[in-house]
């Protein structure tokens, strides 16, 4: 059966010769695993460029109840990323959300209101006003609402947690700034060191381990280092 839905793609591997199986987080029927036939030859790099990381598409898909790989009929752009692929820091924040998310939901996960989020997410970091240093903070606790294990309150992050490596002035601080975050969301205008910001993002990417079924090592945290360095 054919079926209109919106995507967010997370993910594309090779597939013999000229194929990928590209994982896509679709709007109404959830996380899928899609068969894209004959798209890595020498006419297709137009087409290939549709299954890059975090690229929101509209769909025609064919869905089968038994599950399995599925097949696109159609895909075009929702929008055209101006600045993620160009800007270092975009990217690399990109590549973490993609992450973040892979290790988040599972395979037919269906959350339309944590596709409305996602959504809004690479819109705004793909805008020029957004506020990079914050983004990945404002992302882990926002997305912690949609997956059903956010704390009320600021210090719920702090203190819901195996790690503790705050000292109680940092620990008074990273409250002060969590709960800024969570009220102001991405218009957050309150700064904190550099120091304390990376703190605070180890410390909520442990938070979100002790929630995951085998979230392993987050391969994107280095990256994010190297960005904000």
């Amino acid at each position: 059966m054919l079926k209109k839905t919106q995507g967010i793609v997370l993910s594309a591997i090779r597939y013999k010769e000229t194929s990928i199986i590209v994982k896509i987080f679709t709007r109404e029927l959830g996380l899928k695993s899609y068969l894209v036939n004959g798209v890595r030859t020498q006419g297709n790099k137009s087409k290939i460029a549709l299954y890059q990381p975090l690229t929101l598409l509209e769909l025609v898909v064919y869905d089968k109840d038994n599950g399995g790989l599925q097949r696109i009929s159609e895909a075009q752009l929702t929008r055209a990323h101006q600045l993620i692929p160009f800007d270092f820091t975009r990217t690399g924040i990109a590549l973490f959300i993609t992450e973040v998310i892979s290790k988040s939901i599972y395979e037919n996960y269906q959350n339309e209101s944590l596709f409305d989020f996602l959504q809004e997410c690479i819109i705004i970091l793909d805008s020029k006003d957004v506020h990079v240093g914050q983004f990945p903070l404002v992302f882990l606790i926002e997305k912690a609402r949609y997956l059903g294990f956010a704390p009320q309150a600021a210090l719920g992050f702090l203190s819901e947690s195996r790690s503790q490596p705050f000292s109680p002035t940092e620990l008074a601080q990273a409250e002060n700034y969590l709960s800024a975050l969570m009220t102001y969301s991405f218009a957050n205008e309150a700064k904190i060191s550099k120091a304390l910001r990376q703190k605070l993002l180890d410390h909520l990417l442990d938070f979100y381990s002790q929630h995951l079924d085998n979230p392993g090592n987050w391969k994107s945290l280095m990256i994010l280092r190297q960005i904000y360095e």
